[in-house]
């Protein structure tokens, strides 16, 4: 198998190392990951300014390709510059924190895997529930299990996985549920304060949603201990409606 590797923490964060030294064990790994932090930039890619690249070592050994540009831009690059011929399947991560619910679609990371199923291939995102000091080792471990379970199969074309996993002690993780995207938005809000001139600012903060009710959602999951796996469809349109709408007199 060979897999292209990418994340939006940056190609020297933790998480994308700890993933890589399980999925060496599967097979080849391309690494293209931005060589700064890309947290929230969602789907975006660079059209206004050039893409610069690097090879880039970890521990004295060349480790990959750090991009300036977004985790989708890291994909693109990829299968187009780097790659001969396309992978056998995308994973991004292992992200510092959740993206589950709503957050897919901020999240850089999860865009690394949207941008591997828009390009026709399985491609999974991999996240881990904190935010703080990480102990990424099982989440790596099951990341590779998936990969290798749905990483060459089974995965319909224009859909991607997004798992996430809780950051407790593995005997406390209850299993893996296939669940369905929690829609809970997180609540932003903003913080005023001043800089050093005085200078009125804002800085986005927001709290995200927890468990309340059992909803069958990744969220609930999540937030009780599930590794928590979601099949994104990368097409948004509403069938439903659109044959309502084609009903419609338009004036």
């Amino acid at each position: 198998m060979h897999i292209l590797l990418t994340n939006d923490d940056g190609i020297y964060a933790e998480g994308i190392y700890a993933l890589y030294l399980e999925l060496k064990k599967l097979g080849s790994i391309t690494i293209v990951a931005p060589d700064t932090q890309k947290s929230s930039v969602g789907h975006g890619i660079t059209l206004a300014h050039p893409l610069w690249h690097s090879r880039v070592k970890r521990k004295g050994r060349f480790f990959g390709t750090g991009i300036s540009g977004t985790p989708a831009d890291c994909v693109k690059f990829a299968t187009s510059v780097l790659l001969k011929k396309k992978p056998d399947v995308v994973v991004s991560g292992i992200n510092l924190g959740p993206n589950e619910g709503c957050s897919v679609f901020y999240s850089g990371t999860v865009a690394g895997a949207r941008e591997g199923a828009l390009l026709g291939i399985p491609a999974l995102a991999i996240s881990l529930n904190t935010f703080g000091d990480a102990d990424f080792s099982y989440a790596a471990k099951c990341g590779a299990k998936l990969v290798q379970s749905f990483g060459n199969k089974n995965i319909p074309k224009g859909t991607f996985l997004n798992v996430n996993v809780p950051h407790v002690k593995p005997s406390q993780i209850k299993g893996i549920r296939m669940v369905r995207q929690g829609l809970k938005p997180i609540h932003g809000t903003f913080r005023k304060r001043r800089d050093p001139n005085l200078r009125e600012y804002y800085w986005m903060a927001g709290k995200l949603p927890g468990k309340k009710k059992n909803d069958q959602s990744d969220t609930y999951y999540l937030n009780d201990n599930y590794v928590t796996v979601t099949p994104i469809h990368s097409d948004s349109t509403d069938y439903t409606f659109l044959e309502k709408m084609r009903g419609f007199s338009l004036k």
